[in-house]
């Protein structure tokens, strides 16, 4: 399977690793195109893979093209790619492109849409996606095999999820990275050397997500078992309400998922 890479940035450096790290392809049916020449130069020497600096040479073959690419930038690319083969799967993950602004774009049918997140530059990320009725379980299969490299994936039948994914997966970890950025900040206040801080909250991140994960249990159970009456953790959470935590934590998806409508209907630019 050729995968194509419609732009070698951050996420397009992320895919293609997360592919060749995982053994789902390799370096020769890889391909990047992208208009920087410094970023051409460091994708093939870091990873041996194809570079081109045409879009349309480099879709010509490939049996999937991954589009991503800045959403100011997807009007030209859209234009450079038209007359794709029938056959050829498209997956966009560029932000606020709906499945139907693509489909007109490039006059193509067979085309999916996705929304990654952060942690797939890790290969531990969530991505949500979709996809047009004319895609065949094939097609879909190898969209699989190309998100399911960045992390865990999970199909949705109708697109208004995607928005909710981009404001929900697609931010959260900016929301996370603040609140262990404010408790690392804590631990230091209390007297914690910063090291020592740092580490002891992304362990207790780390351990508490995958708490949930493993038991299965509801987060507020959890939380009680943590929770003694009359205890410090009593006090603190007496805290994070007073402050409103979780009432901001409520308003910032709000807001997050109320932008993402708007770029995807084209009622605000990015």
């Amino acid at each position: 399977m050729r995968v194509c890479f419609i732009g070698g940035g951050v996420m397009g450096e992320a895919m293609v690793k997360s592919l060749l790290t995982k053994g789902k392809v390799k370096e020769g049916d890889i391909v990047v195109s992208d208009v920087s020449k410094s970023r051409r130069e460091l994708l093939k020497e870091k990873y041996g893979v194809e570079v081109m600096d045409s879009n349309r040479a480099a879709a010509e073959k490939a049996d999937i093209v991954v589009l991503a690419v800045k959403p100011q930038e997807l009007g030209t690319v859209l234009a450079d790619l038209k007359g794709l083969s029938a056959q050829q799967l498209v997956l966009s993950i560029v932000a606020g492109a709906t499945l139907g602004a693509i489909c007109q774009g490039l006059s193509h049918s067979r085309v999916v849409r996705a929304m990654p997140n952060m942690p797939a530059q890790i290969g531990e990320g969530v991505t949500m996606w979709t996809a047009m009725d004319e895609l065949d379980q094939k097609h879909k299969e190898m969209a699989r095999l190309v998100l399911g490299a960045l992390g865990d994936e999970i199909y949705v039948g109708n697109e208004k999820y995607i928005d909710m994914a981009t404001a929900l997966s697609g931010s959260g970890p900016a929301y996370v990275f603040l609140i262990i950025e404010a408790l690392v900040d804590a631990g230091v206040h209390i007297g914690l050397p910063r090291d020592i801080a740092e580490r002891l909250v992304v362990k207790t991140v780390l351990g508490s997500a995958w708490a949930v994960e493993v038991t299965g249990k509801h987060p507020a159970e959890l939380r009680n078992m943590v929770t003694s009456p009359g205890g410090t953790t009593t006090e603190g959470l007496l805290q994070l309400e007073a402050g409103g935590l979780r009432s901001l934590l409520l308003k910032a998806v709000i807001a997050a998922y109320t932008k993402a409508k708007a770029l995807a209907t084209g009622q605000n630019k990015p």
